[in-house]
């Protein structure tokens, strides 16, 4: 038996990525992947880069690794990538873009956005089925070993909202945001067992009014933006 714990988009929001983090140890799992978006929005990148690199066994980037990287005309990147190390710059650029690997004889692959890109996003909700089927196609950013077959199974981050789809024998997952959820953090754990694989969804409460507390303290650019994103539901209830 298998399990993985697979997380994504966590934004720099270490209260919540600690949460996580502290749930997952009390699952028995064998491995945790992360799917990009270590950075960005948040106050906190470095301390999340220094969690991720301790605990997780895999980690591709996502689009803010690459905005952390690239210099961008904005006072709020500029402020975050103040925040960064030079340690944490070169360990983000080192990144791969995907994961491969099989689980009871089905190839899996996981990746931020898409299988083209980390800037192509995708949802069931607003996108044909032709798109979301293109999640499963291989491409040059994903060539590998198993370039000669396609995944039976897709797990992503990027969109920040949890979904299972099945189309025919394939399976598409999106594993939700530990970072920006809508309320509580949010990740997927992944069993392999008795030649059957089992997806579960966890959502896990965090301090959210600590988390804000500390980019107070820090003096952090964007505050403003970053309080809507975190309390999201009480600021669409008082727009009502």
């Amino acid at each position: 038996m298998s399990k993985f714990a697979i997380i994504s988009d966590i934004h720099g929001n270490l209260t919540a990525l600690e949460a996580v983090l502290n749930d997952i140890a009390k699952r028995d799992v064998d491995q945790i992947f992360c799917l990009g978006d270590l950075v960005g929005k948040g106050p906190r990148g470095s301390e999340c880069i220094a969690l991720v690199k301790k605990y997780c066994d895999k980690v591709i980037y996502g689009n803010w690794e690459v905005f952390m990287r690239d210099e961008i005309d904005n006072d709020v990147i500029k402020w975050m990538q103040s925040q960064l190390t030079d340690e944490d710059y070169a360990y983000l650029a080192a990144l791969p873009f995907f994961i491969d690997f099989e689980l009871n004889g089905k190839l899996i692959r996981c990746f931020h956005a898409s299988p083209r890109s980390v800037f192509e996003r995708i949802a069931p909700e607003h996108h044909s089925k032709e798109a979301c089927l293109s999640l499963f196609d291989n491409s040059e950013e994903t060539n590998s070993l198993h370039k000669d077959r396609t995944p039976d199974m897709v797990f992503y981050g990027d969109i920040h909202m949890t979904l299972l789809r099945s189309y025919d024998t394939k399976i598409l997952c999106n594993v939700g945001s530990v970072g920006l959820d809508l309320v509580d953090a949010t990740y997927v754990i992944l069993e392999g067992s008795f030649g059957a694989n089992a997806i579960q969804f966890v959502r896990v409460p965090y301090d959210r009014a600590a988390e804000l507390q500390a980019a107070r303290e820090l003096g952090m650019v964007g505050y403003e933006q970053y309080y809507e994103e975190i309390m999201y539901d009480e600021v669409m209830k008082a727009k009502q």
